[in-house]
Parts: structure tokens; C-alpha cells; sequence
């Protein structure tokens, strides 16, 4: 049934129009009644009906009033009529099966039945009754056919359409439910973060008017930590509206991206940010970054903000940071390495809430590094260097499903074994 569909394809009019003529040329050259010769005048009507069926295949009204007046002069003139009952029949079946209207059906299988009843003008009652009953095969048959071609493409036709709108209601679906776990997460972002974050933010102003006669390490420290808690309820506010309303915010590179522009200044900042915390951070920048797209721009900022918040963390404020981003050949190379191998000194508040606006503490920075490289078609290697710890990545300029690299698995923390299951540092 596929390949009789497919062989009826109004698209393949033409391919199948020029097989009927070959079978009509062989029935001519091979199975001719008696085994006679076709006469000349057979070959004319015959050869007219080829070439009307393969010049006006995209005409199939034409082509039936020209297949009908074809058989009429067969019936007067030849003996052996096949090949034009044949192209007559087979005209009536590309009307039927063309989405005309009915009334145009019937009339082209009237004009087919008169033309075959000529052929029993002053016969006996007999054969006009055989003629009558013949016109089943000749008028009935075709018609048949095509208008189970066409059901059949109205079948296949509803179903995709039902196929498609199926897919249509899924997508919907999937986007409701998409839209309700993001309305949760921005619930409990809101509800628990937030004001968690905003409860310390205010204690610290407080603090900063209470307190008078403080050293000003430690009130410059205050004004630090005030400042990271304002940024980060900033930052939570615009995702908590990027959560509950993707739409409404697209476009806006403030809250889904980074305008890349923007970015050698955010990175300056991230860096100065890290120096008031006491690290030495020497940076090598490429004017390109500028020229990033806003993904990988977004990408390259955060890995350096949690970087440099390891360093502190980990390597303490007497090691020497280097950063280093280079674009070559489209390919953003990244990479922070220090010299440090000890812990922080007490007192000096260096951790993931000074630099990148989270709180300090055993977390998952290593894992969400790994991630974002990830998802953009990079790997990311982190270890102990010659002088310290290293952590680097390329990103590719395009990214394609099938070529995204495992990401091999690196160490948790500076001085854990490479197999032990030690917490990954914030």
C-alpha cells in the first residue's frame, strides 16, 4: 500500500505517465491481437495518445478530453483499440484521484461512457447490453481506483496533521510543566535565599552604624561584605525573574548573558575584587574578549570569579594568582594558576560571599565548573601545577553535540588524593 501510494504521488504524474507509455509501446511492438502488424494509422492514434499523456500530464482535464477524442477516432477507424481505452481510463483516474470536484469527475466519466458506447452504435441488443456492462471495467474501475488513492491520501494527510498536533500539545505540555518547576525553584530562591541573604546584608549596615571607633581593615571589610550581599540579592532578584518569566526578560543581557563589551570591565572587577581581599593577581588579557559572543563572555566571567575565590580560599592571600585569557582561532583559552599551597590566615574573610556573592563553605565549585565547560562543548582540567594548583579549559567557537568531550575527572580539593571523594571547594 506504501508503494502504490507512493506510485500515485501527484509529484510523480510524470514518471508514472511515461511507464504506461513504455508498456503501451510494448503492447504494440509485442502483443498485438493475432500477431499483427499495428498499421500506420494505429501508430498515429497510439502515439498521439503517448505524447498528449506525457505533455499535458499537469493538464489532467485536457488530457482526458484529448484521450476521449483519441478513442473515437479508434472506434471508427481500428479493429484493436486497446492502447486508447487504456490512455482514457487511465485519464479518468488522474482526474479522480486530483482533488477536482465531483461534478468535474462526473462529467469526465460521462464523456468516457458515451465515447465507449460509439463502439455499439447499430449493434444488436446483445452487444449494446455487453457494451453497457463493459463500461465497469473501461469507466467503473478507474473510478474505483483513483477514489481509493484519494481516501488514502486524506487518511495519511489527517493523520499527520493529528501527528502534528499531538506534537503541538506535548510541547505545550512540556513547556506548562517547564513553567511550573520554574515558578518552584523561584519560590524557594525568593522565599529562602533571598531573605537569607537579605537578613545578613542588613545585620552588616547595622553593624556599620553600631560600631564606631573600628579599624578601618576591619570597616573596610564591612563595606566589602555590604556591598557582595547588595550585588548578590541583585543578582537573585533578576534570576528569581528570569525564573518565573523567560520571556519577559529575553533579550535582556543583563539577566541572561553578558553584553560583550561589558566584559573585560566585569572581569576587571572581579579581579580588583579579589586584590582587596589581599591575593596578587596578575592578569593577561586579550583585547578579543571583548568581541565574545554573550554565552561564552558569561562563561569566561564566572569561572573567573570562582577561581579567584578558590585562590583565596585555599592558597591563602601570600600566593600570586595568574590569569590568562586568550582568544586564538576563535577558541577561548582560559586559565588560573597560583603559587600558594597554604590555608587562609585567620581573620581574613576570603571566601565564596566576598568574591562571588555565595556564602564560603564546602560546596560543589569545581562540579559547576565543569559543567558550564561542558555545555559549551569544552573540558576542564584542574590539579596541582609545578607551584601550586591550576585550573583551565578551552572553549570552543562552535559546539556540536556528537564532538562535546567527557570531562575527565579532576581532584575535589588542593591536597586530596586523586580517587578520594573529598569535598570540591566553593
Amino acid at each position: 500500500m506504501r508503494w502504490l501510494g507512493r506510485m500515485f504521488n501527484t509529484r510523480d504524474t510524470l514518471v508514472r505517465l511515461t511507464l504506461l507509455d513504455l508498456a503501451g509501446v510494448g503492447y504494440l511492438v509485442f502483443c498485438t491481437q493475432a500477431g499483427r502488424t499495428p498499421t500506420v494509422t494505429q501508430w498515429i492514434l497510439a502515439v498521439g495518445a503517448f505524447a498528449a499523456a506525457l505533455l499535458l500530464h499537469r493538464r489532467p482535464v485536457a488530457n482526458m478530453v484529448v484521450q476521449a477524442a483519441l478513442l473515437a477516432a479508434a472506434i471508427a477507424l481500428l479493429d484493436d483499440i486497446m492502447i486508447n481505452q487504456v490512455g482514457a481510463s487511465w485519464a479518468l483516474i488522474e482526474i479522480t484521484i486530483g482533488a477536482y470536484r465531483a461534478r468535474t469527475i462526473g462529467l469526465a466519466a460521462g464523456l468516457l461512457a458515451v465515447v465507449d458506447l460509439t463502439n455499439t452504435i447499430g449493434d444488436s441488443a446483445d452487444r449494446v447490453a455487453a457494451g453497457v456492462v463493459g463500461l465497469a471495467l473501461e469507466v467503473g474501475i478507474p473510478l474505483l481506483l483513483g477514489l481509493v488513492i484519494r481516501a488514502n491520501w486524506n487518511l495519511a494527510r489527517q493523520a499527520q496533521e493529528r501527528a502534528a498536533a499531538e506534537q503541538r500539545q506535548h510541547e505545550s505540555e512540556s513547556r506548562a510543566a517547564r513553567a511550573d518547576e520554574r515558578s518552584a525553584i523561584a519560590r524557594e530562591l525568593h522565599d529562602v535565599v533571598a531573605h537569607h541573604v537579605a537578613s545578613m546584608v542588613l545585620r552588616v549596615g547595622v553593624a556599620r552604624h553600631v560600631l564606631t571607633d573600628l579599624d578601618p581593615r576591619v570597616d573596610e571589610v564591612f563595606d566589602d561584605v555590604h556591598g557582595t550581599g547588595t550585588a548578590a540579592l541583585g543578582e537573585l532578584r533578576r534570576l528569581v525573574a528570569v525564573l518565573r518569566d523567560p520571556d519577559g526578560v529575553r533579550g535582556d543581557a543583563a539577566l541572561t548573558a553578558i553584553e560583550p563589551s561589558a566584559l573585560p570591565a566585569a572581569i576587571g572587577a572581579a579581579i580588583d575584587r579579589a586584590r582587596q581581599a589581599g591575593i596578587t593577581v596578575e592578569a593577561d588579557l586579550d583585547p578579543a574578549i571583548g568581541s565574545l559572543d554573550a554565552v561564552r563572555g558569561m562563561a569566561v566571567l564566572r569561572l573567573t570569579q570562582e577561581a579567584l575565590t578558590n585562590v583565596a580560599k585555599h592558597a591563602g592571600t601570600s600566593a600570586v594568582a595568574h590569569l590568562v585569557v586568550a582568544v586564538r582561532d576563535g577558541v577561548v583559552h582560559w586559565e588560573v594558576a597560583d603559587t600558594g599551597r597554604g590555608g587562609v590566615p585567620a581573620g581574613v574573610p576570603t571566601g565564596g560571599g566576598l568574591l562571588a556573592g555565595v556564602p564560603t563553605g564546602g560546596g560543589h565549585g569545581i562540579t559547576g565548573m565543569r559543567e558550564r565547560v561542558e555545555v559549551l562543548g569544552g573540558r576542564l582540567e584542574a590539579g596541582p601545577s609545578g607551584t601550586g594548583w591550576r585550573v583551565r579549559t578551552a572553549l570552543p567557537a562552535v559546539v556540536a553535540a556528537s564532538d562535546r568531550a567527557p570531562v575527565r575527572s579532576v581532584p575535589g580539593e588542593r591536597g586530596a588524593p586523586a580517587d578520594s571523594p573529598a569535598p570540591e571547594p566553593v
